[in-house]
């Protein structure tokens, strides 16, 4: 997956045959900022300019901007598969947090 990045923030690349533009929005943010040009130069200049908006606008109302991927997350796993990891963390003597950390490091090591 190809991705826009500028100031931390990332944002998609999509296609719409239909109305013959791109577009995109920011990404792991709550806020709905979108963007959108003809070419990739003018979906990636409308991007950018789409972020220092959002900072701008942020700044303007005292607002603290939202900050992508804030470092947790719920993940749902089910009984069987929680009660596994919580008895290696124990068996180890680390946190289920920290178990979690190793195994997404691991994973993504491997398939990245």
């Amino acid at each position: 997956m190809t991705l826009l990045t500028h100031r931390g923030y990332h944002g998609s690349i999509e296609a719409s045959p239909k109305d013959d533009c791109l577009y995109g929005k920011l990404l792991f943010v709550r806020a709905l900022v979108n963007y959108e040009g003809k070419t990739v130069a003018e979906l990636a200049s409308a991007f950018r300019e789409a972020v220092d908006d959002y900072l701008d606008t942020c700044a303007e109302q005292g607002k603290a901007p939202e900050v992508p991927c804030k470092g947790s997350f719920n993940v749902r796993v089910g009984h069987d598969l929680h009660m596994a990891a919580s008895l290696e963390a124990a068996r180890q003597k680390i946190t289920l947090n920290d178990l979690t950390r190793r195994a997404l490091s691991e994973y993504l090591s491997q398939h990245a």
